[in-house]
């Protein structure tokens, strides 16, 4: 029984290493920001889109620059992060040239499609 627990017990530390050795700063940081612009978005809200942009396009741009951690796959994450980081442009000159709502919520959905294809793709059983 002591054996057992021992075993339990040292499966749970390298889970909890493994977990932590898979988490990505920039990722959480980025999505903390998403989170509060698409989905005001998505109800017709795009006052937080037009006040967070720029500091959307600061994350993704520091997402994008920084190191890929272990246990994700940097050769299909870093390029969806370049194409995440170039949504983020768009939607950030569409705010700036005042275009539509309709205009913006598509920028704004299209570019958080972006940012799920990565989640889901560079660490597989990562879903949002």
């Amino acid at each position: 029984m002591k054996k057992l627990l021992v075993f339990a017990f040292a499966a749970m530390l390298g889970f909890s290493a493994n977990a932590q050795e898979a988490s990505w700063k920039q990722m959480e940081d980025f999505h903390g920001v998403m989170s509060k612009t698409f989905h005001p978005a998505e109800e017709g809200n795009l006052k937080p889109l037009k006040t967070n942009i720029a500091d959307l396009v600061a994350k993704a741009k520091a997402w994008e620059s920084g190191a890929v951690p272990a246990g994700y796959d940097a050769t299909v994450a870093k390029p969806i992060l370049k194409k995440l980081v170039l949504k983020c442009y768009a939607v950030e000159n569409a705010v700036k040239a005042k275009k539509s709502d309709k205009e913006l919520t598509t920028l704004i959905t299209a570019t958080h499609d972006v940012f799920h294809e990565l989640k889901e793709k560079c660490k597989p059983g990562e879903k949002h």
